[in-house]
């Protein structure tokens, strides 16, 4: 099957089971109390544990079901201060923000931990604000608890029995060692973990000032815009590509969302099947780029605030103003505070990964496995994007492309994983191995050095596959 294929259809199946958990997770949501508020929180929470991948495991589905219940109370908490006392929710928040990203320098567990208090954090700025009806069965704390174990039933269920039926793939070790990690410590002072985590709380509160005094009313918009870009912040470039992509992808989705409120007006049903129909998209295509992701969440959230009491083309313009304004914080924050260049990040990414290859071909390994070294070039991978960008922008220009780089690298992967699959461990391709990490110290001689590893692994695979003849 063409890669192009594979690449829509893994997504697309993803997109399918994690949509059915939050569909069956809605419907029970609104069995114990109908009314949007919770629909919505069921349809976020699942969308989330999907993507942060806690399910994956018995391990991490048992911390889950542990500790959620405990934070969702907190974040209920933290909710109701963000309404009733503003300025201390928006410490408590940003202070908890703070603390799923610090964690994560503390190991595996530690950034499983990140997660799951991250998790009703962010469901707070994406669930807008509906009061629960005052006749509920349910008292309005358990709620959003008993919300978070449905979702964590409904989509670890379902991922499972995806997975029984080779649907989807096998689950990866999403909390295994980071690529970046993995070999020796980290020059950055502060260390990277610590400066996202000051990165995000100083842009956080920044937002949220802003949000207080000149938008009252619409400040969640600022502070989410804030957060998304400086989520899994991997350098300067990659914040202000992931802004680019936010603000042009919220732009289109304004304008189709002003023409959905326009025609499909105040029809309930298809509303809703509008706004499921809008996010199923957006799952399914984020994965081939995120202003994807913006269009059509723009979209949904935009034909929810019919549910709210909202008019759309009301908000609209200025949710855009908006978005901008946090956009450009999250920018200024990166570039500005402890930056992180994307260069930088992508040359320790890429040593990362030829170390893992050269372990991999050391003739003194007893157990030799292509695990790693898939892992670490899919770190790699993850950068790509942001560079490929830039290229188009620059790619007239004399200057280093360090997407070039990249797809240097991903030309080797193929060769390297037939190689170590058939258990050689040829002196030329170590050799050039060995030359390829050396040039990582000076940017000019890495893509030449690269060239050259691919050059020696397809040589050397030829000749394999004639000896096989």
């Amino acid at each position: 099957m063409p890669a192009g294929v594979v690449g829509i259809l893994g997504p697309l199946r993803e997109a399918c089971v994690t949509m059915l958990a939050a569909v069956i997770t809605l419907v029970c949501a609104l069995a114990i109390q109908p009314s949007p508020g919770p629909a919505v929180l069921a349809v976020v929470l699942c969308l989330s544990l999907s993507r942060s991948q806690l399910d994956r495991d018995s391990r991490g589905r048992i911390e889950a079901a542990i500790a959620l219940p405990i934070v969702g109370l907190v974040a209920v908490g933290v909710g109701v201060l963000l309404h009733r006392a503003p300025w201390l929710g928006a410490i408590v928040f940003i202070s908890g923000m703070f603390l799923s990203i610090w964690l994560r320098r503390f190991g595996p567990m530690a950034r499983r931990a990140g997660s799951l208090i991250a998790l009703p954090f962010v469901a707070l700025l994406t669930t807008p604000y509906i009061p629960a009806p005052p006749d509920s069965p349910v008292p309005a704390a358990l709620i959003p608890v008993i919300i978070a174990l449905l979702a964590l039933l409904w989509v670890s269920t379902l991922h499972a029995f995806a997975r029984r039926l080779r649907f989807l793939p096998p689950p990866e070790h999403a909390f295994g060692p980071a690529p970046s990690v993995l070999r020796g410590g980290s020059s950055l002072r502060p260390i990277a973990s610590t400066r996202m985590a000051i990165q995000m709380a100083v842009a956080l509160a920044v937002s949220f000032v802003i949000g207080y005094v000149f938008f009252a009313e619409r400040w969640s918009w600022i502070v989410l815009t804030a957060f998304i870009v400086l989520s899994g912040n991997r350098g300067r470039l990659d914040v202000a590509y992931k802004s680019a992509l936010r603000v042009l992808g919220a732009a289109a989705g304004t304008l189709v969302a002003l023409w959905f409120s326009i025609h499909v007006g105040g029809h309930d049903a298809m509303t809703a099947v509008l706004i499921l129909g809008a996010i199923f998209l957006g799952v399914w295509l984020r994965p081939l780029g995120y202003a994807w992701w913006a269009f059509f969440v723009t979209v949904a959230l935009a034909l929810l605030q019919g549910f709210a009491g909202s008019s759309a083309p009301a908000i609209l313009w200025p949710r855009l103003e908006e978005i901008l304004i946090g956009a450009f914080i999250g920018v200024a924050v990166a570039w500005f505070l402890f930056p992180v260049r994307s260069t930088a990040a992508l040359r320790k990414r890429i040593a990362d990964a030829l170390a893992t290859l050269s372990d991999a071909l050391d003739p003194t390994t007893a157990v030799r496995a292509h695990n790693d070294f898939i892992a670490a070039v899919a770190a790699v991978e993850q950068m790509a994007p942001a560079f490929r960008a830039s290229r188009l922008v620059t790619w007239r220009l004399p200057v280093i492309q360090p997407a070039d780089w990249v797809d240097a690298l991903l030309a080797c992967r193929d060769p390297a994983i037939a190689l170590i699959e058939k258990n050689e461990t040829p002196g030329t391709v170590r050799r050039a191995v060995g030359a390829a990490r050396k040039s990582m110290r000076e940017p000019r001689e890495i893509l030449p050095a690269l060239k050259q590893l691919q050059g020696s692994l397809a040589e050397r695979l030829a000749l394999a596959g004639d000896g096989a003849d």
